[in-house]
């Protein structure tokens, strides 16, 4: 844990801001400028981003080794409105040399990448314009989502405007029931809470259990921080925090921890032997049921991918659902590996063997049918349960398809069941 002087008790949200600020504390509520780390962008929101740098007369960013460009939403391009917006992006980070601009073949999905490549590490300030950028949170980061002005602002300057977040504690207590993890978790929250129930507020996580749950877990839960309207999501770092960043870690960094007198705007504790695996239901992420309350669903699509659930565990994790079984015949099976490491590394383990065998479609890296992009879009009527992150009104094609989320195991079965249902339903092969 890093000590740098602080002259009252801060949470680890709170630390970090007042560090980038060059205070030597901040207060929920206080209005500050921060030095950034990380500036970053997509291919729909850089694009709006060079337009505004462009329209300020910049002439160059503050550091070619911090502004970020990942095209991951429409590529392999599926358009020539993609195409054009991936050429922007692609001429952008030639004249402004920049070091991480990710082109088709190494790119992968931003909230993946990232972490992944040590370009993020614990401690940092990172500005990304996605919502989803709450993921870092996972490393110890204070990361939050910006839209694209205040995205070219931080490209230009390097620094922004916060205001500083109260923080709620979570604290996740008893023993994991099988099959559940970092998705069952975090649905499981805001389905308590809310999609408004820790608005503007950083969501510490914390626990016997937290202390317990592997990085790709802890990735999942922030990433969706914002599905319950926060500023950002955070877990304390530790051993496992640094068996993940050492040794691929681009830059110093640093941890922090919340004193033990912080302050919190609230504090909730869940016992975890009470969640089983959790389904959350159209139209909204807090819409959440137990595997057991779910009923008959049936489905037509499955998908397993995205920046919340794409990682390595998550495809090991339906592979071992699937193994041995076949795809209903009533449905379709999508399967997106987050990064071409991660893809690499599923088709030597003899994943990818697992998912063809079964009768799934594996793709390229990309965000797809998250978003209703490409690569899995609903028709009319057209239901799918999908490891993503939001279920909105036509989220994934049509206004009146609908989707499900879940983690990857139960989507798993379901492609199986060709209905939302349990792992345990299956007659699963070692």
């Amino acid at each position: 844990m890093t000590n740098r002087g602080y002259i009252m008790p801060m949470t680890i949200t709170e630390k970090i801001l007042a560090v980038h600020a060059g205070l030597k504390e901040v207060k929920p509520g206080q209005l500050i400028n921060a030095k950034v780390d990380i500036a970053m962008g997509n291919d729909i929101s850089a694009p709006i981003a060079i337009e505004q740098f462009r329209r300020a007369g910049a002439k160059g960013v503050f550091d070619r080794e911090r502004v970020v460009l990942v095209p991951d939403h429409f590529v392999p391009n599926k358009d020539i409105r993609s195409a054009e917006n991936c050429k922007m992006l692609r001429e952008f980070a030639r004249e402004q040399r920049l070091t991480y601009y990710y082109e088709v073949g190494q790119m992968g999905i931003e909230h993946a990448l990232l972490p992944e490549q040590g370009i993020v590490v614990p401690g940092d300030l990172i500005a990304g314009a996605d919502s989803h950028t709450t993921t870092y949170g996972a490393l110890g980061a204070f990361s939050t989502g910006v839209g694209s002005t205040d995205l070219a602002a931080a490209m230009i300057t390097g620094e922004l405007w916060f205001k500083v977040p109260e923080t709620i504690k979570f604290i996740y207590t008893g023993k994991l029931n099988p099959w559940v993890g970092g998705k069952d978790l975090i649905l499981y929250t805001i389905g308590q809470i809310g999609v408004d129930g820790a608005l503007y507020a950083a969501m510490e996580f914390t626990g016997e259990v937290i202390d317990g749950l592997p990085m790709d877990g802890r990735f999942t839960m922030a990433n969706m921080a914002i599905e319950a309207g926060a500023k950002n999501g955070i877990f304390p770092p530790d051993r496992i925090t640094e068996q993940y960043v050492k040794g691929r870690a681009k830059r110093e960094y640093h941890f922090y921890a919340s004193d033990l007198e912080a302050q919190y705007r609230e504090v909730r504790e869940f016992d975890v032997s009470k969640i089983e695996p959790q389904v959350a239901f159209p139209h909204v992420p807090s819409n959440t049921k137990g595997i057991g309350e779910v009923g008959t669903v049936s489905i037509d699509q499955a998908v397993i991918g995205s920046c919340t659930n794409g990682r390595l565990d998550d495809l090991r994790e339906a592979a071992r659902v699937l193994k041995g079984h076949k795809v209903s015949p009533n449905a379709r099976l999508i399967i997106i590996p987050a990064t071409p490491s991660i893809y690499r590394q599923a088709m030597k383990e003899g994943l990818f063997d697992i998912f063809l065998d079964v009768g799934a479609v594996i793709s390229p890296p990309t965000c797809g049918p998250c978003l209703g992009g490409y690569m899995g879009v609903l028709a009319k009527g057209e239901r799918a349960i999908a490891t993503t992150n939001r279920n909105f009104v036509g989220r994934m094609g049509h206004p009146e398809s609908e989707v499900y989320l879940s983690n990857p195991a139960v989507a798993a079965a379901s492609a199986v069941l060709g209905r939302i249902g349990s792992p345990e339903e299956l007659d699963l092969k070692d």
